[in-house]
């Protein structure tokens, strides 16, 4: 049977029997109170409305959700909506791809869900995850977002409130502690400071040794550490008056490892050597023993200041954000088995060789993860059968060099809107947005003297880190929008709206790359400059983004709704060179088949939505189910290469994917102190064309998810007069996913075009690779809290992953190489947390 009609089918069976547990509102919560006809306000269309009554797909958190959970950032509300799917980390803190319904942000590009703040959009994707201050609710909106909420809001939207002071002074803490050294913890006060001045001050800071040793530094904890902390600050002028300025101001920092990759092969051809040359990423053990520190850094500051007037049947918004996000990478390199220091045109260079055969040798026999091995020398085996070496990426010898990446991004945005607020039939918004990037991105590879990394793009052949290849751009982008919406409401029962918005972003790139030498092929340290200057480039890109609306309501308990709305990320640039280094090193060479370009184009949809939400039983049973279809327009891709001349990370254009899916939500309160919650999402999606890679027409859209379910319970209860007690349980099962538009094809690899010329001499489809062990499969993780509160202290124990389910949280396949790079999602954390409030 077909994902689609089991859900439907199930749909209709839960809807007879209405009695199965799950839950309803298209959250994994119920609402901020737990007494009969509770009601769900939120912002989900820049209004204060019902949740019953939005017509869209909508999860809500509650402040008394996100304390029962734990939730914290993006990663922990995505867990508990259905339909929406997050990696995050994998590569760097601030590399957050969230895909809803088939959509996801691409590595390297604007993400596909915009991020709104207490109103204020924030524009970098390396704040997708960040903790936001102390928070009040979230609202995950599904579906084309841009006429709403603007920039980048193609797939959704996350809309967070945080804490506004009050007349009362409050404050409050929480801390846990958890296995591996898991620290984590949050505090706040707030209140009044005059008549009409309040102020909001919180903190947040977590820290891990994580789950993983690096085994060559004996088993010390560098593998995925961390320690993350946050400072928010929030003052509110003129409360409960005409005219409201509010003004925030946040500064964090994090530090910790990164790039906790290992790789598996996928060469059928080489798995009669070696079974593991062809290898499920399900079944890898992950081992790491890098001889270089992998390391991330970051820090954030943005000040925000937006100003509310009520002119009586008119209101006025107005904000105005500055953001700086400063972020690198520090890491081992990929390319060792490709020799790339294995030879020295510079003589400045000779002693990185000599460090690269030395430490080989050393190292003859070390146990890395199969199939690799350590030969006496760190010539690929290929060429030296009886004492070359397999390493793979991030090895233990200095003969895969260094890597070292910087992102760099400062933002200035503003937006103005004027609004109706008369209560008549007839509802009205107009208005504008600017924003200005500025963009530093860079990648640089190194060669490994033993004597660390050190932190600049370029560093000459004569330093203790010389740099052997080189890719650096900045960027500036200039967005112009203006939106507007009407709603009419002709009936109690019937709404219909309409908005637009128009967004021209005008986006500049120059290369960073100076006119040097690589000294160890001779080339340019940019290989693209083979092929010519590197030179200014610019483009502007335009999408008119309407978002249509309508529901009835035949009572105030059943809302019938649809909408339609198209999508908009803006296109942009790879760094310079990336296309003729592609055309040179894998479609010259092996015929690869595969076209990146230097600009990649705009990614636009058409999204349309159906669907009813009900509730009965004075609240304790709702409901809603809903179905989509998304056709999507030159969709984003991130895409990986590595080879001789080191690693490259670009963004190709996917021409044409259909998204269609079903969704149902259900809630049931079967004692007023006990709910069960579930929901699932089914996704069937379809590239339909794909002129970057051809062969790929009619497989998956990437990073998509065929279906998610979440189930729950939980006991909320009173022990005696001031204490209650609190039990739950989250089960949320992703199902399988691919991760790349290559998915079940036999595709030529750079061991193809070196095996014929190699000491093997075998035939060129021996190192072909088939990329049908590259998908993740379905996983389950269960989390479970419990505890006791009152109105002023709480205590809880909790376990995350509570059965230490082992999956993956990316596969990052590269296809030329013949194999993926894959890194483990988290394992389990059991400890005991504590809080209190006053």
């Amino acid at each position: 049977m077909r994902p689609i009609n089991l859900l439907l089918s199930t749909s209709v069976a839960s809807l007879a029997l209405m009695s199965m547990p799950a839950h309803a509102q298209d959250s994994a919560n119920d609402t901020s109170a737990n007494s009969t006809g509770d009601t769900i306000i939120v912002t989900a269309r820049r209004v204060n409305e019902r949740l019953q009554d939005v017509p869209a797909s909508v999860s809500v958190l509650t402040a008394a959700d996100l304390a029962k959970t734990g939730a914290e950032k993006a990663q922990d509300f995505v867990s508990l909506t259905p339909g929406v799917t997050i990696v995050t980390g994998t590569a760097e803190a601030g590399d957050t791809q969230i895909n809803i319904r088939g959509i996801n942000g691409a590595r390297d590009a604007e993400s596909s869900v915009a991020l709104v703040v207490d109103g204020i959009l924030k524009t970098n994707t390396a704040q997708l995850n960040q903790q936001q201050g102390t928070l009040q609710q979230v609202e995950i909106l599904k579906g084309p977002q841009g006429a709403l909420y603007g920039r980048n809001a193609a797939a959704g939207a996350i809309v967070i409130q945080t804490l506004k002071p009050d007349d009362y002074f409050k404050g409050g803490a929480r801390a846990s502690y958890g296995e591996n050294n898991t620290w984590s913890a949050t505090a706040y006060v707030a209140g009044p400071i005059t008549s009409n001045i309040g102020a909001v001050l919180s903190g947040y800071y977590a820290k891990t040794d994580g789950f993983f040793k690096n085994i060559l530094t004996n088993n010390s904890h560098t593998i995925d550490d961390k320690e993350d902390w946050s400072v928010d600050g929030r003052i509110l002028v003129g409360r409960d008056t005409a005219t409201q300025l509010d003004i925030k101001a946040r500064y964090g920092e994090f530090h910790g490892a990164s790039l906790p990759f290992n790789a598996a092969f996928h060469l059928p051809g080489f798995a009669a050597v070696n079974p593991a040359f062809n290898e499920d990423v399900n079944k890898h053990p992950f081992n790491f023993y890098n001889n270089i520190r992998a390391t991330n850094d970051q820090s954030s500051f943005d000040v925000s200041a937006k100003i509310d007037h009520d002119f009586g049947d008119i209101k006025l918004v107005a904000w105005a954000l500055y953001s700086d996000i400063k972020q690198d990478l520090v890491a081992d390199g990929t390319s060792a088995d490709f020799a790339r220091y294995t030879n020295a045109v510079d003589p400045a260079v000779a002693s990185s060789v000599a460090s690269c055969f030395s430490s080989t040798a050393a190292l003859t026999g070390f146990p890395v993860n199969q199939p690799g091995f350590i030969g006496s020398t760190p010539i690929p085996f290929i060429f030296d059968p009886a004492n070359g070496s397999t390493f793979g990426p991030y090895s233990p010898t200095t003969c895969d060099g260094t890597q070292y990446q910087v992102r760099n991004q400062k933002d200035v945005s503003g937006e103005i809107r004027l609004m109706s607020d008369n209560g008549s039939p007839l509802q009205w918004q107009v208005g504008g947005y600017f924003l200005h990037i500025d963009r530093k991105v860079g990648v640089s590879l190194g060669a490994d003297n033993g004597n660390g990394v050190i932190k600049q793009l370029y560093n000459a052949p004569d330093s203790d880190n010389p740099t052997s290849l080189l890719l650096a751009d900045k960027f500036k982008t200039d967005v112009y929008a203006a939106f507007g919406s009407l709603e009419w409401k002709p009936a109690d029962q019937l709404r219909a709206g309409l908005a637009l918005r128009y967004d021209v972003e005008k986006r500049k790139s120059s290369s960073l790359v100076p006119d040097a030498t690589d000294p160890f092929t001779g080339g340019p340290i940019n290989p693209g400059q083979a092929f010519g200057p590197l030179t200014p480039q610019s483009a502007t890109f335009k999408q008119l983004q309407p978002k249509v609306t309508v529901n009835w309501e035949p009572t105030p308990d059943i809302n019938l709704y649809a909408n339609w709305g198209i999508g908009f990320k803006s296109g942009g640039f790879n760094n310079q060179g990336s296309a003729a280094l592609i055309d040179q090193n894998f479609n010259a060479f092996i015929n690869a088949d595969v076209t990146i370009r230097d600009q990649y184009d705009k990614e636009w949809s058409s999204a349309w939505e159906a669907g009813v939400k009900a509730q009965f039983l004075d609240n304790r049973l709702t409901f809603d189910l809903a179905g989509y279809y998304t056709r999507v327009h030159d969709m984003q891709f991130f895409e990986f290469f590595v080879g001789s001349f080191g690693l490259l990370r670009v963004v190709s254009n996917i021409d044409l994917v259909e998204i269609k899916g079903a969704e149902l939500n259900v809630t049931a309160k079967v004692l007023p102190t006990w709910k069960f919650y579930g929901s699932l999402n089914v996704t069937d999606s379809k590239i339909k064309k794909n002129s970057s890679r051809t062969y790929t027409v009619g497989n998956k859209s990437p990073y998509t998810a065929d279906y998610t379910i979440n189930l729950g319970t939980e006991i909320n209860a009173p022990l005696n007069d001031t204490l209650n007690v609190l039990v739950r349980a989250d089960y949320r099962v992703t199902g399988p996913t691919w991760f790349s538009t290559v998915q079940d094809q036999t595709r030529p690899t750079l061991f193809s075009g070196l095996l014929p010329i190699s000491a093997l001499g075998l035939p060129a489809a021996v190192g072909d690779a088939n990329y049908s062990t590259a998908k993740r499969d379905a996983f389950g993780v269960l989390n479970l809290r419990a505890g006791i509160q009152s109105d002023r202290f709480s205590i809880a124990v909790f376990a995350d992953n509570m059965l230490n389910r082992k999956y993956l949280a990316e596969v990052i396949p590269a296809i030329e190489f013949g194999g993926s790079f894959i890194s483990p999602g988290a394992r389990r954390v059991v400890g005991v947390e504590a809080g209190f409030n006053f």
